[in-house]
């Protein structure tokens, strides 16, 4: 039941980080190395010592032999990086775009609910429109850049090229999937210590997963043009194939690759790799844990389905629900910030480049989304096939009523931006877009109700307010949303969830996007 990324688990290699060349070869130096060991060891792998120079040149593409030696001596590195020896030798296949592509498309097949189920967490988001199907905007943005991924199913390195006879692989990308391998081979990547049940689960997961390989990635390019000769990367090699990029998806999928290696190298400094090892047993539960590097736990949100006149819970997610977190919530309204003719009052998306760190790539703190304690969205649909009509109830806890004032504040001003009118207390109309539709935002302490339904009348429908559900009262237009609170609950079919563990994905993809085009490049007018 997977939701954020139905194919795979991404690993993300920002454009212009190819390792350099040019540091000198045995030739050039007549460096002596020892002979191979009797029995394999850290920093060797194959016949090839780590810091070993290889006759490897891919301006034509990679010979077999040169693809052996270069995979062999870039397992060596990882080793002496991570200090800790692969179990096993990791194949590399060579696939072509087109095969990758039919793969994807293949395996991201997903039943009618589920798609409209998704659809509406991704609307609720802001990011994904009423008549876009967030699953073929996923398809898109990986399209738009993958260059490999690895595989757990097959325990392979599959690279993705448009030229399969002449195959170039990056740098960056190959050590950072044999992380991928080598974390497999020791923690078994598919278990269910790394499956998630929402969309924040999976994030924050992936925050010590990639965060690990990132984390290496970094440390093998610190040492390339210096201490390691290293393979040159052809410009023209390594990198995407075309497709649509979908800057708020892809704003959401960069989150553990941006924070997940400060997170690991904080770890690393506090305990060495015991410490992230002990992190890979227990993985993060939230987004907000990885980008605050806290071990603040969510906290749980009760909910009871009121629903009415036809509208129903879908039976997907969480008991209905999905849980999108903190990262997604601060690229909602970065997306929407950005992507705006006018900009909205209480966020600015240029801030998303102001990091601190060696390893900090994008910033994902803000005011408007700091201090989330937990949220739940729950997706409701009425009727069926084209006839169909879809709304949501969105409950957010936070840690202050500040908090979620300010929450509160900036998503008004993200409706007004989208040209809502209110229309009665606490209610508001979008009239056109990809949006259109009402909204009722409510407040008590610190829980925001959000209730969407495509018109105000049937905002009373999908979430009564505690006059329409005793009968007292029939005016959508109130304030009074009966939400639940953090420990509310009073029928047998509510529900109690935390924030799980990690995500249902297929394989380890490696993107190669340029980190300019997340942080800005191509800004709107």
């Amino acid at each position: 039941m997977r939701r954020l990324i139905a194919l795979c688990l991404v690993s993300l290699v920002l454009s212009g980080c190819a390792a350099p060349t040019g540091a000198p070869t045995a030739a050039d130096g007549d460096w002596q190395f020892p002979d191979d060991p009797p029995s394999d060891r850290i920093g060797w792998e194959n016949g090839y010592w780590h810091n070993e120079s290889i006759d490897v040149d891919q301006s034509d593409g990679l010979s077999d032999a040169e693809l052996e030696a270069y995979v062999a001596r870039s397992m060596a590195r990882v080793e002496h990086l991570r200090d800790r020896e692969f179990k096993e030798s990791v194949p590399v296949e060579v696939i072509s775009r087109e095969a990758y592509r039919q793969q994807s498309a293949d395996s991201s097949q997903r039943d009618d609910s589920f798609e409209a189920w998704n659809n509406q967490v991704w609307e609720a988001l802001f990011i994904t429109g009423e008549q876009q199907n967030v699953q073929s905007e996923l398809g898109s943005t990986f399209g738009a850049a993958v260059a490999g991924f690895y595989s757990p199913s097959d325990d392979e390195i599959k690279i993705v090229t448009d030229s399969p006879d002449r195959p170039v692989i990056d740098n960056a990308t190959l050590h950072h999937e044999l992380v991928h391998a080598m974390q497999d081979q020791y923690h078994n990547l598919a278990s269910n210590t790394y499956r998630a049940e929402s969309q924040d689960g999976d994030l924050a997961v992936s925050g010590v997963v990639e965060g690990e390989a990132n984390y290496i990635e970094y440390l093998y390019l610190e040492k390339c043009g210096g201490e390691w000769e290293c393979v040159e990367t052809p410009r023209s090699g390594g990198g995407g194939g075309g497709g649509n990029l979908n800057l708020g998806i892809y704003l959401v999928i960069f989150q553990p690759y941006s924070d997940g290696p400060v997170f690991v190298h904080d770890l690393y400094q506090e305990g060495g790799w015991d410490a992230v090892e002990e992190r890979f047993e227990n993985p993060p539960v939230s987004s907000e844990q990885v980008i605050h590097r806290t071990g603040e736990e969510p906290v749980p949100i009760e909910y009871t389905d009121r629903a009415r006149n036809g509208w129903s819970l879908f039976d997907e997610g969480l008991d209905g629900s999905d849980t999108v977190g903190e990262a997604s919530l601060y690229a909602m309204f970065w997306y929407q910030d950005r992507e705006g003719t006018e900009g909205f009052e209480g966020f600015d998306w240029r801030e998303v480049g102001q990091t601190e760190g060696e390893y900090d790539q994008l910033n994902y703190d803000s005011t408007a989304t700091a201090g989330w304690a937990n949220d739940r969205v729950f997706p409701y649909a009425k009727g069926e096939g084209d006839d169909a009509e879809y709304g949501y109830v969105w409950e957010l806890e936070w840690d202050t009523e500040r908090d979620a004032t300010q929450f509160r504040e900036t998503y008004l001003a993200m409706l007004r931006a989208n040209g809502a009118t209110e229309q009665g207390e606490n209610v508001y109309v979008v009239p056109e877009g990809a949006f259109a539709d009402a909204f009722r935002v409510t407040q008590d302490g610190t829980r925001i109700t959000v209730v969407n339904a495509p018109t105000v009348d049937d905002l009373g429908d999908v979430r009564p307010t505690s006059a329409q559900a005793d009968g007292s009262g029939a005016s959508d237009a109130s304030g009074d949303d009966g939400g639940d609170s953090a420990t509310a609950g009073d029928g047998d079919d509510s529900t109690d969830a935390q924030s799980p563990g990690f995500g249902l994905f297929a394989g380890l993809v490696a993107l190669v996007v340029s980190l300019a085009v997340a942080a800005g490049v191509g800004r709107r007018d």
